[in-house]
């Protein structure tokens, strides 16, 4: 039997039942093996011959963890038949019909993912619940992010333009010596100020530059486009940016007015789906008015599903134009980057900036492009 084959037999029928099909593993699809026996292992507990040997029972999952683990690493049609055995089959409802659940649940990172892979199939009590839930979460990562997201863009030296605000931090004391220096006391030695001069603080209002964030939602994104959605509501309030935020996969759908509210954000995005970044990138450049003020971010793993060259002449392109196009590699749960690196070295090589930044990185790399 072939290996392929007898992977695929081995997790249809688990450990117990298939002791002779024993194929070496990958850590992911050991992970897939657990997935399925929290699940289908309920059927030896239903009969009371619960004598598998797994490496992981249920009660080492938390349903909110079970739900992340098969968004992840199982495509679409498996998740809909995963979701289906355990609401019907397994009555495992936690999550989606048990409201006393999700008001003793403790806010987290894992159960907001949970509450967005399973939005759809709650009620509206439940999804009310879940909604508020998911703002608790939402804003205690927005007061972690906001500050050192928004500070390189607060209080920044215009140093070309002169300011009527006499404060301390603003004083430009070369400028204020050299048009004073007519006024130097040659009996005393010193020199009298008679005009100080102050540096203007910048304020873009009416020469914004525009700001196009587009997110992969597809396959195991979903910290990404967390992330991504209270990134976009920072941007949103800094007055010298036009933020425009939108989320893809093999579609695409434009969130730029939901920016400002991340949580109604999120509660639009549909994770899963394949991956065309090609489309989303020509989608982001018909937003463009002015290539040189213009700064493009697609935040993906780079395992472009559509043809790589159309992706790289439309990268190509838009550098070209003069847009600043910065592409971000999506992070695991353990911050470390997962991503297709030749394709992303290929667009590196015509002029893309490609890497890993945290939001704080992000916002001090565009108050530079920006200064």
């Amino acid at each position: 039997m072939k290996a392929e084959q007898l992977l695929r037999w081995r997790l249809i029928l688990g450990e117990t039942d298939s002791e002779h099909l024993t194929p070496s593993m990958t850590p992911q699809q050991c992970r897939q093996d657990q997935l399925l026996d929290y699940l289908y292992g309920k059927e030896y507990q239903r009969d009371n011959r619960n004598i598998r040997g797994g490496t992981l029972d249920a009660s080492s999952l938390t349903i909110p963890e079970w739900i992340n683990g098969i968004h992840e690493l199982f495509p679409r049609e498996t998740i809909e038949r995963l979701e289906k055995d355990a609401l019907e089959r397994y009555q495992i409802q936690e999550m989606v019909t048990n409201p006393e659940l999700l008001k003793r649940a403790q806010p987290s990172l894992t159960l907001l993912k949970a509450i967005l892979h399973t939005k759809h199939l709650m009620n509206q009590e439940v999804l009310a619940l879940a909604r508020a839930m998911a703002k608790r979460v939402i804003s205690e990562l927005l007061e972690k992010l906001a500050r050192p997201m928004r500070h390189p863009f607060l209080g920044r030296v215009h140093r070309l333009k002169r300011s009527h605000l006499k404060i301390a931090k603003n004083f430009d004391a070369r400028e204020t010596i050299r048009r004073n220096l007519k006024h130097y006391d040659r009996k005393r030695g010193r020199l009298v100020i008679e005009t100080p001069y102050f540096h203007s603080r910048i304020r873009r209002q009416s020469d914004k530059w525009r700001l196009i964030i587009l997110v992969d939602q597809s396959g195991s994104m979903m910290d990404s486009v967390i992330y991504s959605a209270v990134t976009a509501s920072i941007f949103w309030g800094i007055q010298a940016l036009d933020t425009h935020l939108v989320v893809f996969d093999t579609n695409i759908v434009d969130l730029t007015d939901h920016c400002q509210d991340p949580v109604e954000t999120l509660m639009k995005v549909q994770m899963g789906g394949g991956t065309d970044i090609a489309h989303a990138m020509q989608y982001g450049a018909s937003l463009v008015s002015q290539p040189t003020k213009t700064i493009l971010v697609v935040i993906s793993d780079f395992y472009e599903g559509g043809d790589p060259r159309r992706l790289l002449s439309v990268t190509q392109d838009l550098v070209e134009s003069g847009v600043q196009v910065l592409g971000l590699a999506a992070l695991d749960e353990r911050a470390n980057p997962v991503y297709d690196q030749r394709l992303a070295q290929q667009m590196a090589n015509i002029g893309a900036k490609v890497g890993c930044m945290t939001p704080g990185e992000l916002a001090n790399w565009v108050s530079e492009v920006i200064e």
